[in-house]
């Protein structure tokens, strides 16, 4: 059974552990932020361990904000930290399905701060966008919205009514 605990986060989490490159310290470190993240609630985000024993795992759960095209649809998303956490981005994936410039169609959520730290190899991006450890592209999506607009408030629109027909 696996094991999920609600926790409210943000992931803008600024690191003031001091010893984030000691063995073991990654661990500490989100063990910390999750539960500051307990402590902070952050309104239509939650969050939380997918198994008790798996620190580097999270669940998060986002709740389309009022005012967007994407109000009342319920966002699945695993976060996954890598081991030399924080020196490098967790991995983003939505679960649900989403219509997003950031969101490749498998889910994986591609923004700068989420890019492995240094130069970019394309040169697109700068090394001060990328992720840093005080931190805690191009898709189908990214095109309709700049180039389709209606098309993509079309496509967000039918996502959202087939998510709340779910629940």
């Amino acid at each position: 059974m696996v094991h999920y605990e609600s926790v409210n986060v943000s992931l803008n989490v600024t690191l003031d552990h001091e010893d984030v490159n000691l063995p073991g310290s990654n661990h500490r470190l989100l063990q910390k932020q999750l539960k500051e993240l307990y402590q902070n609630a952050v309104e239509g985000f939650s969050a939380g361990i997918v198994d008790e024993y798996n620190i580097f795992e999270w669940k998060v759960t986002i709740i389309g904000p009022a005012y967007t095209i994407y109000e009342g649809d319920v966002f699945d998303v695993v976060m996954t930290f890598p081991s030399n956490y924080p020196n490098s981005p967790p991995e983003v994936r939505f679960m649900s399905e989403m219509w997003h410039p950031n969101v490749y169609t498998d889910g994986r959520m591609c923004i700068s701060i989420l890019h492995a730290p240094g130069d970019d190899p394309h040169g697109y991006e700068k090394a001060s966008e990328r992720w840093l450890p005080v931190h805690t592209v191009t898709t189908n999506a990214t095109i309709e919205w700049r180039e389709r607009r209606h098309a993509f408030r079309k496509k967000v629109a039918r996502i959202v009514r087939r998510s709340l027909q779910m629940l």
